[in-house]
């Protein structure tokens, strides 16, 4: 019994630490915050190797995740109190994603008409590099210009993912979520965002950034190196961007799918924040607010059975 009851106490202590220590990183988010903006040069001056090691380190710490969670708690209370507010937090957000969904669709485009000017090179102008430019060329073997198109494909899965949610384009899962009252579904949606879209963005963002600069910089830094660690390897810091391909005359700039990566994390955690502010202005004010500002591409009059969900 005695053990038993140490056991229960040890576990209560372990709780009350954690919330402890959940709500001083929240405190201090507003220090970091403000000590990051009024210090710019400790962490922006790349011309210093210590400053290129914080920015790093900061990029996938606990102190920049809780800057990222306070910042949406506030404006989330800010929204409880002044929904108008919120609402524009949604329109900006969801303008954002369209914006550059819109802008990024193109590359599916470029991806087709480069496609086949590779075909015509290589069939029938039996050509082993294109050159693009006047003056000084943008010239490389055409096995570089075939596997860029890798690139053009990237850019449209990774940076057009918000937009296509914002489109409704994103096929859903449906079980009970048609079947239930519009307010269980504003519930579904938040609940979704929160525990679902939120914490995937997160992990995919640790992996993704330490992912990057491992191929950017040597000594390759770790998440698990302190900052204290991170700044005396920044010592022999020096940059090594990923140059190699996968053929010798290949595409060869890798490193940028790794940025993509963190772009489309970014991305995807502001589409939640947008996904969770929206669905609690609906269940408030209603099945008269569902898809209030709502920016939606259409085909047009008449065009209605081709555009899906919308």
């Amino acid at each position: 019994m005695e053990n038993d009851a140490a056991e229960a106490s040890g576990g209560v202590w372990i709780i009350l630490e954690g919330i402890q220590w959940f709500f001083v990183n929240i405190a201090m988010a507003f220090y970091n915050l403000a000590y990051a903006i009024t210090h710019p040069s400790l962490w922006l001056d790349w011309s210093n190797k210590e400053a290129i090691t914080r920015f790093v380190y900061y990029g996938g710490s606990v102190e920049f995740f809780f800057v990222v969670l306070t910042t949406v708690l506030v404006l989330f209370g800010i929204g409880l109190w002044r929904n108008g507010f919120m609402w524009g937090c949604v329109r900006v957000l969801e303008s954002f994603a369209n914006t550059t969904g819109r802008f990024f669709a193109w590359a599916g485009l470029l991806m087709v008409i480069q496609q086949i000017i590779i075909v015509f090179m290589q069939r029938i102008f039996t050509r082993p590099d294109i050159s693009i430019g006047f003056g000084i060329p943008l010239q490389f073997d055409i096995s570089w210009f075939a596997e860029e198109l890798k690139l053009y494909n990237a850019l449209v899965v990774c940076l057009c993912m918000a937009y296509t949610f914002v489109q409704g384009g994103h096929v859903r899962v449906d079980l009970v979520y048609s079947a239930v009252k519009f307010r269980t579904k504003k519930v579904i949606d938040m609940f979704g965002a929160v525990f679902f879209m939120m914490p995937v963005a997160v992990l995919i963002w640790m992996y993704g950034w330490f992912f990057l600069w491992r191929h950017l910089i040597v000594p390759n830094p770790s998440a698990s190196d302190t900052l204290d660690r991170l700044l005396m390897k920044s010592r022999a810091l020096r940059w090594n961007v990923e140059t190699i391909g996968f053929s010798p005359n290949g595409f060869n700039a890798y490193f940028l799918f790794k940025v993509l990566l963190c772009a489309f994390t970014a991305m995807l955690f502001l589409q939640a924040v947008s996904m969770l502010f929206r669905s609690y202005l609906e269940w408030k004010e209603g099945p008269e607010s569902e898809n209030k500002y709502l920016d939606r591409d259409s085909l047009g009059d008449g065009e209605e059975a081709y555009e899906g969900t919308h």
